[in-house]
């Protein structure tokens, strides 16, 4: 199907130069930029929905509609279709600039300037900018072809404002356009905004949702990541039942990246009942590859017990891992989660017994002996990055570790362990291919 819709569109597409002229109509009406866009919309519907062959039709599209809205002329927008399908292109991908040209040149009054002045906010990256206009504006859109573009829209500018209202936008957004790139992506942000407003069972909803539909989507890997954060945020034993529903869904091999991901950010937030459940489960999810998922299952179950009682145990664990069941990647990241263990385990020097707890030259203000001060501020930003978009944020051990540590040498090595820690969600991503 989409072989045939190319080469019609391909086809469409060399008839350009005669819709050029202004006595062209038959040629202007048949390359009409609402046309090109309900093509353009099935092909990105069939993207998420699993046709990945689709990728390179919409970008060749997405290039074609450009030429033709910017050479169409003035008087084509009078049909509100044409105008429609303009503010589509530019939601779906498209160009900001040809927005700008389109909106210049508008001197009928075609284009509503709410709209247009909000996504070109949007574009330039002043999303909560928009957010006072845009309410107002939106809801006299909601039954049109483009309402649940806006509401979508809307939802992405006051995530970070407001998360609970921004799902209800959402929500509008997705049962408007059943099985629609719209509702893929409504419902992998309200799966991030749902951990973040603390409401998981409305994340695990959404994230079922997803998982029942969306799972071939080339964003499905951004859906793991928030789905993550979900599952170690809200992780007892009801969420226990919801997340192997939700995995059900996955084959093997994904089920087993979840789980190992998982695990990796409770090791890191100290959650050690987790990060051991979770090792555990992906080590019974063994594949072709389950030498080497075992190995990372153990690692993490390892490294969650680096700062606890069992340090012992887990640095002759770390020892244990034969070099030969190891890549080289996978050798540096045992060497640095086996150096912070041997941090943490080695006797202090005898210079290190003599020094003051805290000297007085070093101390900060506010502090007391034996007492750090408050930090003033969390440092986060009111229109800081969704979770989906900011995946390496500082985590609870490694605050704790920078609030413990004053030896240069154990901040080297905490330094050195956390820096190839990072690398694992690159080393898991590369298992998923």
């Amino acid at each position: 199907m989409l072989k045939r819709l190319g080469t019609i569109f391909a086809a469409s597409v060399l008839a350009v130069p005669l819709a050029l002229g202004p006595a062209r109509a038959s040629g202007t009406e048949e390359l009409a930029p609402f046309k090109m866009i309900r093509s353009l919309q099935y092909v990105q519907d069939s993207v998420v929905l699993g046709d990945h062959s689709a990728i390179e039709m919409q970008r060749f599209m997405l290039g074609a509609i450009d030429e033709r809205l910017r050479a169409a002329d003035p008087s084509a927008f009078r049909d509100p279709r044409n105008v429609d399908a303009a503010l589509v292109y530019v939601m779906s991908g498209g160009n900001p600039a040809t927005l700008d040209l389109l909106a210049d040149r508008d001197i009928e009054g075609n284009f509503d300037s709410r709209v247009t002045d909000a996504l070109r906010q949007y574009l330039n990256g002043k999303g909560p900018l928009i957010v006072e206009n845009l309410t107002k504006a939106a809801p006299e859109y909601k039954n049109s072809r483009i309402g649940p573009y806006l509401f979508l829209i809307l939802g992405n500018a006051m995530s970070q404002q407001d998360p609970i209202e921004a799902m209800k936008h959402y929500d509008w957004a997705r049962l408007t356009a059943p099985g629609t790139i719209i509702e893929e992506a409504a419902l992998r942000r309200s799966v991030s905004l749902a951990a973040q407003a603390g409401l998981p069972e409305k994340g695990f909803r959404y994230a079922l949702n997803y998982a029942r539909r969306y799972l071939t989507s080339p964003y499905a890997s951004q859906f793991a990541d928030v789905f993550v954060e979900l599952a170690v945020a809200h992780f007892d034993e009801s969420a226990d039942g919801r997340v192997s529903e939700i995995l059900s869904f996955m084959d093997s091999a994904r089920q087993r990246e979840v789980y190992l991901r998982v695990a990796r950010r409770a090791a890191i937030a100290g959650n050690q009942a987790l990060a051991r459940v979770a090792s555990k489960r992906a080590e019974e999810l063994v594949g072709d590859d389950g030498s080497r998922s075992q190995m990372l299952a153990s690692f993490y179950e390892g490294l969650a017990a680096v700062p606890s009682a069992d340090v012992f145990s887990a640095a002759e664990a770390l020892a244990a891992i034969p070099d030969d069941k190891l890549s080289p990647r996978d050798r540096a990241l045992r060497e640095a989660a086996r150096a912070v263990a041997d941090a943490v385990v080695r006797p202090p020097a005898i210079e290190s017994l003599a020094q003051a707890p805290f000297p007085i030259a070093e101390r900060r203000p506010g502090q007391e002996d034996g007492v750090a001060a408050e930090e003033d501020g969390s440092g986060m930003s009111p229109f800081g990055q969704p979770v989906e978009e900011s995946p390496s944020r500082p985590s609870e051990m490694t605050a704790e570790a920078d609030a413990a540590s004053g030896d240069p040498a154990i901040d080297g090595f905490l330094a050195s362990g956390r820096s190839k820690i990072e690398e694992i969600d690159a080393l898991l991503k590369g298992e998923g291919q």
